[in-house]
């Protein structure tokens, strides 16, 4: 892969200009692989339990070393998603976060970190808002990428047309019933890297890993060299350290979003989450394919 180094993992506070063009994603993969490294992704659910928390999360999880950074945008009916974040979206849409604010908390973000920025959100609000102005906007405010949930790829063609001049990685799932022949085109049409969904169903940890979960990852990987990050069900250290050992990186959302829900109201978020953050990304230092 090619594209800059990003900074040091001592430089990662520092703003975005620490980056120079053309995509962050790209470089965070790039540098990663040198150090024999994966990628740890948490995810949060913008707003929850506030705007100007979330904030303060997202700084935290890159101080213990977070690699690129999820955010989830409020929707009404998020499908996708498990108990926990959708009792998260309800709490943030209750408290009047929309699509417009969070993209105000990327850019307050964006003064202060360097690490890729993702957003997960569904069509209806991109659609909204108008897909060139939206793509214009998410950028303008540093968004390196977009996972749309419920927007599959063979009708992602006018949103990646307005992403793709804006500089803006549009990012596809790969679900564990996926047939070899359709990963090849989502592969191809995947930005950034490639969702390994590890499940059937929605999100939410669970117990344990699916034991074909690897065997569907190695025929992935035979049809592409773009990175392959694992998401849905993972919820502890071990299970990060044996979703790293087959994939580029490593996405965690229900175990945070529920550390989120225990503490939210508590001086022990920060450390709680940021500990947790920190075990995760650990056993990643030591991974290998």
């Amino acid at each position: 892969m090619s594209g800059p180094r990003p900074p040091s993992r001592k430089a990662r506070g520092r703003p975005a200009e620490a980056v120079p063009p053309p995509r962050r994603l790209a470089a965070t993969f790039a540098a990663l692989r040198e150090r024999g490294e994966r990628a740890l992704i948490p995810y949060f659910t913008a707003g929850d339990p506030s705007l100007p928390m979330t904030r303060q999360l997202v700084l935290e999880a890159v101080k213990r070393d977070a690699d690129i950074i999820e955010l989830g945008v409020p929707f009404s009916d998020p499908l996708a998603d498990g108990p926990v974040i959708q009792r998260a979206t309800q709490r943030a849409l209750r408290a009047g976060v929309t699509l417009p604010r969070v993209l105000e908390l990327v850019r307050e973000l964006r003064q202060d970190v360097a690490v890729p920025l993702v957003l997960l959100t569904y069509y209806n609000p991109v659609l909204a808002f108008g897909l060139p102005a939206f793509c214009r906007a998410a950028a303008d405010a540093g968004v390196d990428g977009l996972i749309v949930a419920d927007l599959p790829p063979e009708e992602a063609g006018p949103l990646r047309e307005a992403a793709d001049p804006a500089g803006l990685d549009l990012i596809h799932f790969v679900a564990p019933t996926t047939p070899p022949e359709r990963m090849r085109m989502i592969a191809k049409a995947a930005g950034g890297f490639i969702y390994m969904v590890s499940l059937r169903g929605v999100t939410g940890a669970r117990v344990e890993l699916p034991p074909d979960l690897a065997r569907h990852l190695r025929v992935l990987r035979g049809l592409t060299t773009k990175p392959i990050c694992v998401g849905f069900g993972i919820g502890s250290p071990e299970q990060a350290e044996l979703v790293g050992r087959i994939a580029d990186g490593v996405i965690v959302g229900s175990a945070i979003v529920s550390l989120v829900e225990r503490h939210g109201g508590s001086s022990e978020l920060l450390p709680r989450v940021g500990d947790f953050i920190a075990s995760l990304k650990a056993p990643l230092r030591a991974a290998r394919p």
